[in-house]
């Protein structure tokens, strides 16, 4: 019954889709002629890494704007947000009417986005068209992906990646279809695709490759004379897994307590749903982070901990090392990262927590590594180039 119900709203709201879609091309066109306010606009999903993102923008001198449909626990720290406590609004300026995407559009240049698309992706039939109403606007597009816009598991080499997706997301294999469109769409379509990461896997096109787009504030990095452990002789671990089978977090709890039973005085503090201010100031008081066993890449939690000058534990393929020693790693060390595999941990971690020379090294190394790749002056550098590529100025040139 539920399903009827669903595929008749579908029905009807794609309806809607198609008579709204007229209106809805005036306003892109005449958009067109509207000065706009911002050279950039980063959104409208709630990553984190649009906040630096804008900051690693504007450093060049580029009037930025975020905004957001929807919010995640991880931060809420966005200039604009069409986010209506009531579900029905929600749904009738979001799903319905777009008013995000008219908003964005005559605000914007320039939009990053990722590649399940801007503010008509919650559309039934729209967020095709997406690429074409915004080049009727005249608004160039960058695209990047993010992970589950883009992880296609056919395409992936990493079987147990593969294993613990279906684990964590049964109903992931809806999206298969859709991801393969998003993926072909906005390669085609956009003024500038950034590969990197893992992200490889399933792009068959990029303009640029990083190893990964993600960048830090290093402000807020307050890297300490290095001490093991900092309190007392326990040794504290921190794993904070958003996706437990994908993380490999079963294989981080039982790591420890073996080696608990082994008689070390080490603990693990598992942190989840929780914002990101809270997980900077565990990761200050850790002794050692412990991010992702499967994925075979390090994400945003492994830079945050680098910066911090703690050292990471996180599995690296060794396909993707050698594409990234062969292209973008100067320091054929990088990352400084003791990468291991989930049924190797047990064993690695006997050794790394009594490896005082090692964990020292990794802790001196890991802020200067994402200095050189991952802080908001390196990644503003690498958009402000890819702008100039595509022909969008910064309002204010002068501003470095």
């Amino acid at each position: 019954m539920k399903l009827l119900q669903l595929s008749t709203l579908k029905f009807v709201l794609g309806i809607f889709e198609i008579l709204y879609f007229f209106p809805l091309l005036i306003f892109t066109f005449l958009s067109r002629f509207y000065p706009r306010r911002f050279d950039i606009g980063l959104g409208p999903i709630p990553m984190i890494n649009n906040v630096y993102h804008k900051k690693a923008l504007q450093l060049f001198g580029y009037e930025v704007e975020t905004f957001v449909s929807k919010l995640f626990f991880i931060t809420d720290n966005f200039d604009t947000k069409f986010v209506f406590k009531i579900n029905f609004l929600h749904t009738l300026f979001i799903r319905v009417l777009h008013i995000d995407f008219i908003y964005s559009i005559f605000r914007h240049k320039c939009l990053y986005l990722y590649f399940n698309g801007g503010c008509l992706q919650s559309s039934i039939l729209l967020w095709r068209l997406e690429p074409f109403l915004l080049g009727i606007a005249g608004i160039k597009t960058v695209v990047m992906p993010y992970g589950g816009d883009i992880s296609k598991m056919d395409r992936t080499p990493n079987l147990l990646y593969k294993h613990t997706l279906s684990l964590d997301y049964p109903n992931y294999k809806f999206r298969n279809n859709r991801i393969e469109t998003q993926i072909d769409l906005w390669s085609k379509s956009a003024n500038h695709v950034i590969g990197g990461c893992d992200w490889v896997d399933y792009m068959h096109h990029w303009d640029t490759l990083m190893i990964a787009h993600f960048s830090i504030d290093l402000e807020r990095a307050n890297k300490k004379d290095f001490k093991f452990p900092k309190n007392g002789n326990k040794i504290r671990i921190l794993h904070a897994p958003n996706h437990r089978n994908i993380k490999g977090t079963e294989f981080v709890i039982e790591a420890i307590k073996k080696l608990q039973e082994e008689g070390e005085n080490i603990e693990l503090k598992l942190l989840e749903k929780v914002s990101n201010d809270v997980v900077l100031k565990e990761i200050e008081s850790a002794d050692l982070v412990i991010d992702q066993l499967v994925i075979g890449w390090y994400a945003m939690f492994t830079l945050e901990a680098l910066s911090l000058g703690t050292p990471v534990v996180c599995y690296l393929r060794e396909d993707l090392l050698e594409l990234y020693k062969n292209t973008l790693l100067l320091n054929d060390n990088d990352p400084p990262i003791f990468s291991t595999e989930p049924r190797k941990l047990l064993s690695d971690l006997r050794v790394l927590i009594h490896d005082y020379d090692l964990l020292k090294d990794l802790s001196n190394r890991g802020p200067k590594y994402v200095k050189e790749h991952h802080s908001i002056d390196y990644i503003g550098s690498v958009f402000h180039e890819i702008n100039g590529q595509i022909g969008v100025m910064p309002s204010n040139p002068n501003s470095p």
